[in-house]
């Protein structure tokens, strides 16, 4: 049984009926919407968020359903993120499928994640818990922040790794975080369960996300809908190429091609050279030691809890995070 097999296995139910759920919720009378989320509903990708969800749930309570309303609610608010933010990027694709502004174009992707958002807080409504509103509102505004700090930072000259861990935890470590938190909340675990579980879903989440951007430096990013140096080409430095920068801090050829890239002037011979200095510099060793040092403290924390198959999913799921291959 590999990573993935073994993280679902425990709530394998539970997601069925997510996804039961998930569908009925995209449905819409309106022909072109219902041409969207049709599409939308195809992009399901491996669950993890929702896995998170059930996992933490089954760790700390019993699932019900606060836990399923919760989760399809933060899933929408996931999806509708997404299709804004490919509008934004201009980008054409998404986990390799076409992306909705491609198909549809700009005007109907915003309008449609609009709709996919309030379904969001439809669902959230649902839970009937303060709480869980609470966090799914305040994960709304921080996926909003993130993206417009990464934006920002593109038009700056500075190269910083605080800023980078600034905009993932922002953009990436919150939802996972939330994920977790929510799901504390639904089974009313307590503040101090909360707590805990928004903490491990952080390290996840970072986990992820420095993964995904350790992809962006090889061939393996084209298996998951990412060519490689895709970020490069939209300006954005992540934590490989930071490292590599600040190792040759005084290499002045280096300084003017990092700076190329911000302005998103660098020709793609360029970027593949910012690529192969930031591999040739160490620069996915150290993402690769960053992501180790969160995956181990993501274990202490669960270590605190008794050995069973819910703990071991779990720790697959940190182990599936920081190593998988797509």
């Amino acid at each position: 049984m590999d990573k993935l097999q073994q993280l679902r296995a425990p709530v394998e139910n539970d997601l069925e009926q997510f996804s039961r759920l998930f569908d009925e919720v995209l449905v819409s009378s309106n022909p072109l919407l219902q041409k969207v989320l049709d599409h939308v509903r195809q992009r399901k990708g491996k669950m993890m968020r929702p896995a998170l969800i059930m996992l933490v749930a089954r760790l700390l309570g019993e699932i019900n359903e606060r836990t399923f309303r919760s989760a399809v609610s933060l899933e929408l608010l996931h999806t509708a993120s997404l299709i804004h933010d490919d509008v934004v990027d201009d980008s054409p694709e998404r986990r390799g499928m076409p992306s909705v502004n491609a198909l549809f174009h700009n005007q109907v992707a915003v309008l449609s994640g609009d709709y996919v958002l309030a379904s969001s807080l439809m669902q959230a409504s649902l839970a009937n818990s303060q709480p869980i509103i609470a966090l799914i509102s305040r994960l709304g505004r921080e996926l909003a922040d993130g993206e417009l700090l990464q934006l920002d930072n593109i038009s700056k000259s500075e190269v910083s790794e605080e800023v980078y861990f600034d905009i993932i935890r922002k953009k990436t470590a919150a939802l996972f975080s939330t994920c977790a938190a929510v799901a504390a909340c639904s089974v009313e675990a307590g503040e101090e369960a909360v707590s805990f579980a928004s903490t491990l879903g952080e390290f996840i989440g970072i986990c992820f996300q420095i993964r995904d951007d350790i992809f962006d430096y090889s061939d393996t990013g084209k298996s998951i809908g990412k060519p490689t140096g895709n970020d490069m080409r939209e300006g954005k430095l992540t934590l490989p190429a930071i490292y590599a920068y600040h190792r040759a801090k005084g290499d002045g050829r280096i300084g003017r091609l990092v700076q190329r890239i911000k302005a998103q002037q660098a020709t793609q011979e360029e970027i593949r050279e910012m690529i192969d200095f930031s591999v040739a510099q160490g620069g996915i060793e150290y993402a690769e030691q960053r992501m180790k040092e969160l995956s181990k403290g993501a274990k202490l924390m669960l270590s605190t809890y008794s050995d069973s198959p819910i703990r071991q999913a779990l720790e697959a799921y940190i182990d599936y995070v920081s190593e998988r291959q797509s």
